[in-house]
């Protein structure tokens, strides 16, 4: 032994391949150890060891890889040190004991290296990478074997106890000649020191002089552990006469080793009814609870371990007996004059009977065992038992698709007890121990007899311990068949009672409301005076001694708890029920409720109750007896078979297949083509693997035979050769896997209706024919699916479809007697093999086969060698070749290839000629075309560049002719699209209201109250921001909903906007000052903008609103002045490059005469001048003809725009002017809508207005709105991106250069300039020399906050300043001119004042920006205009910095002016109302903040009265 060095090459190692969707974990190596402590498990592999948390989440790994060297303690010892895994290493530590000391908070891990040399690491139970001790000494076994290492408690006395590792190891037999690098002086029961205290140091095995345990014949231990005082090892040990025998050794715990390995006494176990030995112990648990040490045993009992059994024995320790004599096993040292044959112990039940059960755990869940079984197949089956082992049906908590192993070791979750630790080979799977939440009501939460289950409150099946108010029902404590029972007695003086009996235990508030009620179909059914309900019974006494010939329907409700229970019962009188004593009538007999004695049916207190009487009577039908003599299939996947066949004699009778698995209900399919002696049945899927028992059913109810089918795993593919086909289908195809010879048939994703037989198959192989690919083209992937039964099951890989080959010509040579063929073919990727192909010789009508020889590939192409035996014929004219189910005829062209030759050596000089006569005429026309192409582009450009300039020169000249009175919205209107842009109308008050006061109800004068408590309100702002499910839009609209609330008490409002906003400052402050108010991510940055918008909206009424108007009624005359697509919005003037109309056709203005009919009798009015475009749609003109109207009469026309149509005069006969009709021109699928041009309306013409009503449309489609799709089915201005040809319409195949009309941005800004120029100064302009006052008063506010906050920088009180005033509110108008004004903004408008809000921002921008030509043209435009209004900007700044402050008072005054002029206007109700949702979602969290910020009680109990008004009233309403 030695010190822990000071430096450890301990190294985590790479983490675990994966953590499964599932909740498992793979590992990089197979699982050797592993062992569940507290909240971790940990897991030993061959080459690591992991400390996974316990829902299996990776927390370390551990190398096991290291370097063995030499050590001078002791002297020439060898060593263990473990390296990082990119140093050279010689030998792998193989971890053979792997033991939690939780008391002690140590992991012991002992393994032994390469050379077999031991190793012992004590390491930190919490961090496994914390080596605490560690020593090169042997523990466990040198090699691998059966061995057991379990921890051991050992008291010294009352107040003192010590631990022990107690190993159990097979003898290790070695040769004497070969040299051991390590030797050890082992024995086959050891106890090793647990600490350095102890009596020869830590894991020191001396026992005081005498020697451990040891056995001198082979023997495999199982399991180990203690219980009390007792020391229990469950072992195999070979035996020449019987095979093998389990031995179960007691060690009692003495205060010595040597005492402890004297009291050895041991007992043989035999499952078998018959006594013998040669079962063969697998895996082993103990039952936990009860005074008698239970305890269940996997054994195998046959020779090759699949038929395996699990087995409960008694194995509570007999000390009586003489100690330390078993013949297998003794203490060295001790004489043994008596030795004789251990006792033999028998089983107390054999509960369960499965092949390849590898490994068990048992656990106690009220007054049932559970046991957790696992198989070498992959699954992991519960059984539930009674006290009386009584087992029910098995369920199956995990199925692997594969045949992956237990480990023979189960653990349960140390943390919840609610799953199973499942190892497998190199994977942990965690599996819960139920699957309660599967079952949706009470019958089927009791019917799956899962003890872990209780139906909670009528609600939900679950855990007993999730199920909080104890108010549930579960299972009994022993198994029923039925959750409720019944029986009719008779008494002596004929009096009948119906009595009910529910089978139940339940939590501690169920049996307090325990009560039954009975109805008949009509009158009374029970007495008054009958017995009261008793839990868990239940009686009535029927009002009529006689019970209705045809029976009595009665229907029972019964309650527990709150769970409610429904039986719907026939009853009949026994008396009645009268026949042979057949089984038929017996069964008949105990389902009513009887009795059965003297082979008859008699009430229930004078007979036999239990179905079991009837099972000894005969059917009383004459039917012949059925046999099975096979069933094919007999083996299948968990999914099943369809049209299995079944052979046996005497068949006719037989009308369905029974299904029985163990212990629970039979599963029954129907037959059809009975021929007496074969018939066909589906068999069905299964939760399980395993063997089940069929019978076949006959009319009577009774079930003959005792055939088998074994369920497997289902069938996986894992491999495809050849992994392509070609197009046409029909390749041979060899798929690998597992347990193929259960697929029924193979379909491909392109083509799932192809269902293709398997043409051999076996459990690793299944060839098939590819399916052709149908209507699919070119190369493509198609995923393979194996169909299972009922199920799809798709392949790991898929198939590549590529062309069908291309054989290009053959060659054929003598060779003696023999004809070689060689067949060229293009390569390609099918890898086409030459069995594959075939090929015949084909001369006048005989066919000569040609044996396939040889594949090369050169040159990018394929050659097949074969050859044509004894062939008289030299050359064949045809080659006939087969692949798949296609046939390819080649021709042989030799004899005519030197004619063809000759004339293409004569053809090729006259066809050069040719081509270079006619490419000098096409070279001649193809230039002057160009140069008549490039003279029209230049006339083109030309025309665009000069109407660029005249616009340039002549904008400014025809705008703002009338707009008209300015549609202000009222403020309520305005405040609420403030407030709540997606909401407005919820909060405001209807007409007729606005005047009246209304009182609150008193829920809501509670709260109101409430929320005017600024510690409270503050508080619950700061509780509801620091939820994560408090998103930013909760925020603005708690912000607007206080804005509501407190609308009334500006002055408060204005308090407690100042509160959070301070906070909000010293949060800023810790990172970017510079970043306030920038964004509205709080409640209190969206309370500033509503209280800027109530105190600035009287200015923004009387000053800016005109300008404002102004500029946006300027900028809609100055788009509509030139073309604009009605599909894409798009237009030719425009501030916004991304809304250009660069695509613009040529155009000329029009003066329309516009009549409107007046009446029915066809009168009109007088004409109005109307100004439109040749380029106009239909639906434009309508627009410019209604706006028109407008404008000149100052009202709107009274017939909207979606019901009026309009005419041309033509000639003096009215034309139809349409969007879309026959006349339409059509680009492909395209069509364009009609304009003034395409009907040729010339200048000055005339226009009759008109109401849909009297004249029904022509076209369906009355307008291009009308189409939800219409983008993709119409064009205007902007062609399609199809094909045309150029003569149909060549003015629209311009070439047209965006760049070009660049201008048009520039007209637009000219045009629109001085109302820009208006309103920015407005904006910032002082009236009468002072700033607002809100204004004064909020920058005068930042100014004080900078102060006491040290904050010198003047940049950041700039921007403070630009980021609440012109970013939070006048942007906001500036770009929603609607929350202003009653009219509608389209999207290119909204594009367009995205521009001039840019250039407003820009204005308050403390940095300089360089343009270049690759700038954007929204920042180009406004370029030289920026630097004089940052002068401005900076010039209004200061003035109101050296303004001289306003008072308190002052600004009081003024709130209080605004809050009574806008009085009654909001619904402060609803708000409230609203308002109180957010307090009730979070009130645990207020609450808890409050209590944070120290508020008073009273506050506390003013919320809960407040909850409580709104918990009695469902919501607040007005009186």
């Amino acid at each position: 032994m030695f010190l822990l060095p000071a430096l450890l090459f301990i190294l985590r190692g790479e983490p675990g391949r994966c953590r499964g969707e599932d909740g498992g974990f793979t590992f990089d190596g197979d699982i050797r150890h592993f062992a569940v402590a507290t909240n971790s498990v940990y897991i030993a592999t061959e080459e690591k060891l992991y400390q996974l948390s316990h829902d299996l989440t990776l927390v370390r790994s551990l190398t096991q890889r290291g370097l063995l060297s030499s050590g001078s303690i002791p002297p020439g010892g060898l060593h263990f040190h473990r390296v990082s895994e990119a140093d050279p290493w010689n030998t792998t530590l193989r971890v053979n004991v792997l033991l939690p000391f939780v008391d002690n908070n140590t992991l012991i891990s002992c393994g032994v290296t390469d050379d077999e040399c031991g190793y012992c690491d004590i390491l930190d139970l919490m961090d496994i990478s914390n080596v605490v001790y560690r020593e090169s000494i042997q523990v466990g076994p040198r090699r691998g074997g059966a061995s057991v290492s379990v921890l051991v408690s050992v008291e010294k006395s009352p107040s003192r106890s010590e631990s022990f590792i107690l190993t159990a190891v097979p003898p290790q037999h070695q040769d004497k000649k070969i040299k051991i690098r390590c030797p050890s002086d082992y024995k086959t029961i050891n106890l090793h020191n647990t600490d350095d205290q102890q009596s020869g140091g830590i894991f020191s095995f001396t026992t005081e002089g005498k020697p451990p345990v040891k056995s001198e014949g082979d023997v495999e231990f199982v399991d180990g552990f203690q219980i009390s005082s007792t020391i229990y090892l469950l072992s195999n040990v070979p035996s020449c006469a019987t095979g093998n025998k389990v031995l179960l050794i007691w060690l009692e715990v003495k205060t010595t080793k040597a005492e402890t390995f004297e009291s050895l006494r041991s007992a043989r176990l035999s499952p078998s009814e018959d006594g013998g030995d040669g079962n063969r112990l697998l895996a082993s648990s103990v039952i936990p609870g009860g005074p008698s040490v239970l305890w269940c045993g996997v054994f195998s009992v046959d020779a090759g371990q699949s038929s395996t059994e699990l087995v409960v024995f008694d194995i509570s320790p007999d000390l009586s007996g003489k100690a330390d004599t078993d013949p297998d096993f003794c203490s060295d040292g001790t004489d043994k004059p008596g030795v004789k044959k251990a006792k033999t112990l028998r089983p107390e039940a054999v509960l369960f009977r499965q092949n390849n059960m590898t490994s068990v755990l048992a656990v106690r869940q009220k007054a049932w065992m559970v046991f957790f079984i696992g198989t070498g197949d992959g699954q992991l089956i519960k059984l539930a038992v009674d006290k009386n082992y009584h087992a029910v049906c098995p369920t199956v908590l995990y199925r692997a698709n594969d045949d992956r192993r237990v480990f023979p070791k189960m653990h349960l979750d140390q943390v919840d007890h609610k799953h199973v630790y499942v190892p497998f080979q190199n994977k942990m799977e965690r599996v819960p121990v139920s699957k309660c939440s599967t079952y949706t009501n009470v019958e089927e939460c009791w019917s799956a007899q899962d003890p872990y289950c209780v139906w909670c409150g009528s609600k939900s099946c679950t855990f007993e311990d999730d199920c909080k108010d104890s108010d549930w029902v579960s299972i009994p404590d022993t198994y029923q068949q039925k959750m409720v029972s019944h029986s009719v007695e008779r008494s002596q003086t004929g009096q009948i009672t119906f009595n009910i009996q529910t089978h139940l235990t339940y939590g501690k508030k169920a049996p307090s409301n325990f009560a039954c009620q009975f109805a008949g179909t009509s009158g009374k059914l029970c007495r008054i005076n009958g017995p009261p309900p008793q839990f868990p019974q239940c009686a009535c006494i029927l009002s009529e001694i006689i019970l209705p010939a045809e029976g009595l329907k009665v229907s029972v409700k019964i309650r527990l708890g709150t769970t409610e229970l429904s039986e719907r019962l026939m009853l009949t009188n026994c008396s009645d029920i009268r026949g042979p004593p057949t089984s038929v009538v017996c069964q008949q007999c105990i389902k009513a409720g009887c009795g059965w004695s003297n082979s008859h049916c008699t009430w229930a207190n004078q007979g036999e109750r239990n179905d079991s009487v009837c099972q000894t009577l005969k059917s009383g039908m004459n039917f012949s007896r059925p046999e099975i003599s096979s069933i094919t299939p007999s083996v299948v996947s968990f999914y099943g078979r369809n049209h299995a066949v079944l052979r046996g004699h005497n068949l006719s009778d037989v009308i369905r297949v029974r299904i029985q698995i163990k212990d629970c209900l039979p599963r029954e399919s129907p037959v059809w083509n009975n021929t007496g002696v074969t018939l066909t049945f589906h068999i069905p899927s299964a939760d399980s693997k395993g063997v089940v028992k069929i019978c076949v059913l006959l009319p009577d109810g009774s079930c003959h035979g005792d055939s088998k089918i074994t369920y497997q795993s289902a069938p996986s593919c894992t491999d495809i050769i050849p992994s392509s086909t070609w197009v046409s289908g029909k390749r041979k195809v060899t798929l690998t896997g597992s347990h193929l010879d259960f697929v029924e048939g193979v379909t491909h994703r392109h083509a799932p209706q192809v269902v293709k037989l398997p043409g051999n198959s076996s459990y690793q192989n299944l060839t098939y024919d590819t399916p052709a690919a149908g209507s699919t083209q070119g190369t493509f992937n198609s995923t393979v699916f194996l169909k299972v039964a009922n199920e799809t099951l798709p392949c790991s890989r898929s198939i590549t479809y590529y062309p069908d080959p291309v054989f290009t010509s053959f060659a054929s040579t003598s060779k003696g007697d023999d004809v070689r063929i060689v067949i060229e073919k293009e390569a390609d990727k099918l890898d086409m093999t030459t069995a594959e192909l075939s090929a015949f010789g084909i001369q006048g009508e005989e066919q000569h086969p040609c044996i396939m020889l040889v594949k090369e590939t050169k040159n990018k192409s394929d050659f097949f060698t074969c050859e044509i035996k004894s062939s008289p014929i030299t050359r064949f004219q045809q080659l006939k070749i087969n692949y798949g189910d296609q046939t390819i005829t080649l021709q042989n062209n030799s004899s005519s290839s030197f004619l063809f030759m000759l004339l293409v050596l004569l053809l090729i000089p006259c066809i050069i000629i040719t081509v270079i006569i006619v490419y000098r005429s096409k070279q001649k026309k193809l230039t002057a075309k160009m140069n008549r192409r490039i003279e029209d582009l230049e006339l083109n450009i030309r025309n665009d560049i000069r109407q660029g300039f005249v616009d340039l020169q002549t904008e400014n000249a025809d705008l703002m002719e009338n707009v008209g009175a300015i549609p202000f919205l009222d403020y309520k209107h305005f405040a609420s699209r403030i407030f709540f842009p997606e909401s407005e109308s919820l909060y405001i008050k209807d007409i007729g209201q606005d005047a009246v006061r209304v009182q609150l109800d008193e829920c809501c004068q509670g709260l109101s109250r409430l929320i005017q408590d600024q510690l409270f309100l503050t508080s619950m702002v700061h509780a509801l921001e620091e939820q994560k499910s408090f998103t930013i839009k909760d925020k603005c609209a708690l912000a607007s909903l206080l804005t509501v609330a407190l609308h009334g008490n500006l002055s408060y409002l204005t308090e407690v906007m100042e509160a959070l906003l301070k906070a909000l400052m010293q949060q800023s402050s810790n990172t970017q000052p510079k970043l306030l108010l920038r964004r509205t991510e709080s409640t209190v940055e969206k309370l500033l903008t509503n209280w800027m918008s109530i105190c600035l909206y009287g200015f923004l009424r009387e000053s800016v609103g005109q300008h404002l108007f102004l500029m946006v009624s300027a900028l809609t005359q100055q788009i509509a002045k030139g073309p604009v697509d009605c599909v894409t919005e798009k237009a030719l003037y425009t501030l916004n490059e991304d809304w250009l109309l660069w695509q613009a056709p040529d155009f000329s203005c029009l003066r329309l005469k516009v009549l409107f009919a007046v009446g029915s009798d066809g009168e009109v009015s007088e004409p109005l001048e109307v100004n439109a475009l040749s380029c106009d749609a239909v639906e434009q003109v309508k627009e410019k003809i209604l706006s028109s109207f407008k404008a000149k009469f100052g009202f709107a026309y009274n017939i909207p725009l979606r019901d009026v149509c309009i005419e041309y005069d033509k000639n003096g006969c009215f034309v139809p002017l349409d969007e879309v009709d026959r006349s339409s021109e059509v680009v492909g699928v395209v069509t364009m809508l009609n304009t003034l041009n395409h009907y040729k309306v010339p200048d000055g013409a005339t226009i009759k207005v008109l109401s849909k009503r009297t004249r029904p449309p022509l076209s369906p489609q009355g307008s291009l709105k009308d189409d939800e799709d219409f983008s993709g089915k119409y064009f205007h201005l902007i062609d399609p991106d199809v094909d045309e040809d150029q003569r149909k319409n060549p003015e629209r195949k311009k070439l047209k250069l965006k760049e070009v009309h660049l201008t048009k941005l520039l007209s637009t800004k000219v045009a629109v300039h001085s109302f820009v120029e208006n309103l920015f100064k407005t904006i910032w302009g002082t009236p009468h020399s002072r700033a607002l006052l809100a204004v004064k008063y909020f920058f005068d506010f930042l100014d004080t906050q900078a102060d006491n906050m040290k904050i010198t920088d003047p940049d950041v009180l700039h921007i403070w300043k630009t980021n609440s005033l012109p970013l939070r509110f006048w942007v906001n108008i500036l770009k929603n001119p609607q929350f202003v004004f009653d009219m509608e903004k389209t999207q290119h408008l909204d594009g367009c004042l995205s521009v001039i809000a840019q250039a407003f921002m820009d204005s308050f921008s403390l940095s300089d920006t360089q343009l270049g030509k690759h700038a954007p043209t929204n920042k180009l435009l406004y370029a030289k205009d920026i630097p004089k209004f940052k002068q401005e900007v900076k010039a209004y700044y200061k003035q109101i910095r050296e303004q001289s402050p306003i008072t308190d008072s002052e600004f009081k005054e003024f709130l209080q002016v605004e809050s009574k002029k806008h009085e009654n206007e909001f619904n402060e109700a609803a708000a409230l109302r609203e308002l109180y949702r957010y307090i009730q979602r979070y009130s645990t969290e207020i609450k808890e903040k409050l209590d944070q910020n120290g508020a008073p009680t009273e506050l506390t109990e003013q919320l809960h009265h407040v909850k409580n008004l709104f918990d009695g009233l469902k919501s607040c309403s007005w009186n």
